[in-house]
């Protein structure tokens, strides 16, 4: 049974952190997407999408499809995910020109839907023979399960059913080829699953369902699979190995599964499905390879920042405690997925642990992504950057020092949006009459229970959030990990309350105020000494931002700094024109004086200075220099 259940009703105001986010993305970066996908943006690689479904279309009717298809073979996502998130917005920001425009993109989308329900513009367009047959590397059900999700997401907005019916019928044509004619075989990239249990909750579609649990429970069942399937063509997208089963999450079946293996991205929109469909069917052993996985990911393989997935080789998880900062792969899309798993790992189970992690990810990788004006973005997010080497030595060409404007593989931007967009999804659940606050966010909500609230915070730099009550019931509050000391007023008076698996529940009433006041101490983190190469090292963090130190805050070399850690971190004032609005951290240091040698037998110089900090989320935007989250202590 559930122990909680997302919020979708939610708006933010424009004042607080995440609102203003919420504006940039519908200002900005809806626009500016829509522009690529459009192939009118100057300056960056053309996406070809929207033009894709208007030559599939034309393969539907018997038409001449013009330039055919070009991209990747998933490039339909893009466009699901571009309207997922405008959808989002739309929650927030009424705009019938947004809307209008979304319109008539599903008209385009349903014109290049086959009469079976088929939707693919790689295979309609080029290999309409080939249609499942390469599952390993095809990504149809990949970009079917984003379309799903951006169909549910348009229907919950202005309640709009095109989409929701076109990809009723596609799920409708892929349950009749796996589940009635037996097609072997389960998704090479896992997102499907996660997108059919919405579906299923969207339209009741029981089909939708029971293939979500066939995808789930087939897949590792025949690790042979790929090998055979591979064997029986001629042709690849990619030349990925058939008989890599860890990299496909396919070595054995989920149920039995003990640690997060493969690309990354691919593995959490997994165990996002199978946590969900958990929830759901109350499956207390499917939940149980969800909690393994999730410590094996948290516990042994999770950056800082809240990044995952280490090397740039398959983009993927490698081994425990290999968390090499200057070649990190992280990506953005990984740390997306990652909050995706925590919420519904929540909504089997209300623990802390869960929300902390969202907001790890959300706070430092997943901002981290997209540049502070909201036009260019990171794929990767390193931990330690050096001008030179970054971007440059072949083992370090992946980790880049600027953010590029777009990607041919473009599937981190609108992914950044979509999340952006939903974050109150995540911030809030409700079950019964509990009502739960998982994330802080200046801004309004309403649950389907009748209560609802009105937050004021000033988030993440400020460390009282504040809650105006109506209705009845019980409120459910985290308390950070990080947050050692915390106290709770309600309506003045202050109120003691042991928190429970991380949450403290308080028993309110209409009109209610209740304020929760978190620790603001900065503080040094230590990194386990399984991790090989940040012995000696030591982070700075403030509430849930990691801080990271750049260059242009320190003489433009950070490499030759030591943090002293016997002396107090020391908080700036806030500067609200400094990098869109930010709080800098300094601590007394030593710098090491610089030398001509490669190498000597003298004994470095050290000078005292102070080394100056800023949320890692912000680092890259005032050009090229040196970075460091990890600093020798």
């Amino acid at each position: 049974m559930k122990s909680q259940k997302q919020v979708l009703q939610n708006a933010y105001s424009s004042d607080g952190f995440i609102g203003k986010y919420q504006e940039l993305v519908k200002n900005t970066v809806i626009p500016y997407q829509y522009t690529v996908l459009c192939d009118n943006a100057s300056g960056v690689e053309k996406s070809h999408v929207i033009q894709n479904f208007i030559n599939a279309g034309k393969a539907i009717r018997g038409e001449d499809v013009g330039d055919g298809f070009y991209g990747m073979v998933f490039q339909d996502s893009d466009a699901a995910k571009w309207i997922e998130a405008a959808s989002y917005s739309l929650h927030h920001f009424p705009d019938p020109e947004l809307e209008k425009t979304i319109d008539q993109l599903i008209e385009v989308i349903a014109a290049a839907q086959d009469e079976d329900g088929y939707l693919n513009t790689y295979f309609t367009i080029k290999d309409k023979d080939k249609r499942f047959t390469n599952l390993l590397e095809g990504h149809e059900l990949y970009c079917a399960g984003h379309m799903m999700e951006a169909a549910c997401a348009y229907y919950e907005a202005v309640g709009k059913r095109r989409l929701l019916d076109v990809m009723l019928k596609n799920a409708e044509h892929i349950y009749k080829v796996f589940i009635e004619e037996g097609h072997e075989g389960c998704p090479g990239h896992p997102e499907v699953e996660l997108a059919l249990m919405k579906m299923y909750r969207a339209t009741g579609s029981e089909k939708c369902f029971e293939l979500a649990k066939h995808f789930i429970n087939t897949r590792g069942t025949d690790p042979d699979y790929y090998k055979r399937e591979r064997a029986k063509r001629d042709w690849t997208v990619w030349g990925n190995n058939g008989e890599d089963n860890d990299y496909q999450q396919s070595s054995v079946p989920l149920r039995q599964a003990e640690r997060a293996t493969g690309h990354a991205v691919r593995a959490v929109y997994l165990y996002t499905g199978m946590a969900d469909l958990a929830a759901e069917t109350d499956d207390t052993e499917l939940y149980a390879a969800c909690k393994r996985l999730w410590k094996s990911i948290t516990g042994k393989q999770m950056y800082i920042t809240g990044g995952i997935g280490s090397t740039v080789h398959g983009e993927a998880f490698s081994v425990d405690y290999d968390l090499p900062s200057d070649t990190a792969y992280a990506e953005t899309c990984a740390s997306i997925g990652l909050m995706f798993f925590a919420s519904k790992m929540l909504e089997n189970e209300v623990k802390g642990e869960y929300a902390d992690v969202m907001e790890q990810a959300f706070y430092n990788t997943v901002l981290a992504g997209m540049q502070l004006d909201g036009k260019k973005f990171f794929y990767v997010n390193p931990l330690e950057v050096i001008p030179g080497i970054s971007g440059v030595s072949p083992t370090h060409r992946h980790d880049l020092t600027q953010r590029p404007d777009w990607y041919a593989c473009a599937c981190c931007p609108p992914n950044a949006a979509r999340l952006i967009s939903s974050f109150g999804k995540y911030a809030y659940g409700e079950n019964g009459d509990t009502a739960y606050c998982h994330l802080f966010a200046a801004g309004t909500v309403q649950f389907e229970n009748g209560m609802g609230l009105v937050c004021e915070t000033a988030y993440p730099y400020g460390f009282t959030i504040k809650y105006k009550i109506s209705g009845t019931g019980r409120f459910a509050i985290r308390i950070p990990h990080w947050s050692k000391e915390f106290t709770i007023k309600i309506n003045g008076a202050a109120h003691s309350v042991a928190p429970k698996d991380g949450y403290v529940y308080l028993s309110v009433s209409d009109g209610d105020e209740v304020i929760l006041i978190l620790d603001d101490s900065p503080r040094f983190i230590y990194a386990s000494s399984k991790i090989p190469r940040l012995t000696g090292t030591v982070a700075l963090c403030r509430g849930p931002l990691v801080y990271c130190f750049e260059g242009v805050d320190n003489n433009g070399d950070v490499l030759s700094l030591k943090l002293d850690t016997n002396e107090k971190i020391t908080v700036q004032k806030y500067e609200p024109d400094l990098l869109g609005g930010t709080v800098q951290l300094s601590v007394k240091a030593m710098r090491i004086s610089p030398t001509d040698s490669l190498y000597s037998a003298e004994k470095p110089v050290c000078t005292p200075c102070d080394a100056v900090a800023v949320p890692y989320y912000t680092w890259g935007n005032r050009g090229e220099n040196q970075m460091r989250v990890w600093m020798p202590e």
